[in-house]
């Protein structure tokens, strides 16, 4: 482990020594002899082959050199030191480029070099990122770093294949014009997520929604402890499904009120969806919304009604189910078109 550990060490600091080396360039031909020894042993380690002692032996002389003249003592157990951080020194090296290759790979398959913790990684596309719970204890972080590693090779394949969004039966809500003979785009988003709030500016400024026939599919974020990374999203997807059902185009003009208006202060009403309204205010404000669009109150009372249905429910769940384990989403908003698979923020061409 002395070489290994050696050849490590001699290997960063090679780069120092090669700049040094330049004004002082004995103190480079000492450093290249050793580090050619090094290379040689940790050669001879991958071939499960016997390092020489030799080196080992120069290794340590050269750390001890000092301590033997003054404390003769000391030799024995700074030499057993010198093995136990040899062996650490690997250890951590192993780990380190093991992580690094893991988090490059999960960066390529599923968009985010974060598996547990999409939003950790400053990498990923722009989105509001489904978390999964954080390891409490070392036996839970060691099975979860094992996990991460299957998730990241199931999902290698998905980058080699094509996506039909027609092929994934989710619920939705139209747009106005779907179904004109026009290519099917599915649109996945968080009520809550201001990511989703701009992709939806974007692609109705740019006239996507007029390009595709476009499945809208609101979906709320639950983090690991089961509550929503938007307090008020839930609700607003059951009043999204129940309004649709009730009378076509009615719960895309709820979305438009959250992602495209302010309050009469200047203030965002996606925002005081996710800050300020309660549960009971945010449902004023979604009645306020549907009332003001000619509904007649029996329609209302059945869109309350509606809310409560466990098909509601189904359609939530069904959703989840098809965006976090079909298609491995790990943030929002996710896009399916043109045969691809697009995560994060929709920007206009």
């Amino acid at each position: 482990m002395v070489c290994i550990a050696a050849f490590i060490v001699l290997a960063l600091i090679g780069l120092f020594v090669a700049v040094i080396s330049i004004f002082k360039p004995k103190v480079g031909k000492a450093y290249w002899k050793m580090f050619k020894k090094a290379w040689g042993c940790l050669w001879k380690k991958v071939r499960l082959q016997k390092c020489e002692t030799g080196f080992k032996e120069d290794v340590k002389n050269t750390l001890l050199s000092r301590v033997i003249i003054k404390h003769p003592k000391w030799v024995k157990p700074l030499s057993v030191i010198i093995e136990i951080l040899s062996v650490i020194i690997v250890i951590v090296t192993v780990w380190a480029l093991l992580t690094a290759i893991k988090s490059l790979l999960a960066l390529w398959a599923l968009g985010s070099c974060n598996v547990t913790k999409p939003s950790a990684c400053s990498l990923g596309a722009e989105v509001c990122s489904i978390d999964e719970n954080e390891p409490t204890n070392v036996f839970e972080a060691t099975g979860r770093w094992f996990t991460e590693w299957g998730e990241i090779f199931e999902a290698i394949p998905d980058k080699f294949r094509s996506y039909k969004a027609e092929d994934y039966n989710f619920n939705y809500i139209t747009v106005e014009g779907a179904g004109e003979n026009k290519p099917i785009a599915v649109d996945i988003f968080d009520p809550g997520c201001s990511v989703c709030m701009m992709s939806y500016r974007n692609q109705k400024s740019s006239g996507f929604f007029d390009e595709y026939d476009v499945r809208l599919v609101p979906f709320a974020i639950q983090d690991a402890d089961d509550s929503y990374k938007f307090k008020n999203s839930e609700i607003i997807v059951r009043y999204m499904f129940a309004a649709e059902q009730v009378r076509s185009g009615l719960a895309l003009q709820l979305l438009d009120h959250i992602f495209t208006e302010k309050n009469e202060d200047g203030i965002s009403y996606q925002n005081l969806f996710n800050e300020d309204y309660s549960r009971e205010e945010a449902i004023e404000q979604l009645e306020n919304w549907i009332k003001a669009d000619d509904i007649d109150k029996d329609e209302v009372l059945e869109i309350r009604q509606i809310l409560e249905y466990p098909e509601i429910t189904d359609k939530t769940s069904e959703n989840r189910n098809i965006i976090e384990n079909e298609l491995r989403v790990k943030g929002i908003p996710t896009m399916i078109y043109d045969g691809e698979k697009h995560a994060g923020l929709w920007k206009a061409e």
